[in-house]
């Protein structure tokens, strides 16, 4: 694996900084977050809509 560069750490720390502030705040505010986990996205929080039987996220199909 390549080390990135420090002007490309930089920028990586700072956006791992604005995630984490971001996902403080909705879990503050009672909102669940959508996050990618295992390859899959996952719901967080305890607002979070329940999944189906078969895992997955639902949406409504477009009429």
């Amino acid at each position: 694996m390549n080390t990135p560069s420090q002007d490309t750490q930089q920028m990586l720390d700072v956006m791992r900084k604005a995630v984490e502030k971001a996902l403080d705040r909705k879990k503050r505010l009672g909102q669940y977050a959508v996050i990618w986990q295992d390859g899959k996205p996952v719901l967080v929080g305890e607002d979070a809509p329940k999944l189906q039987d078969n895992h997955t996220m639902t949406r409504p199909h477009p009429a």
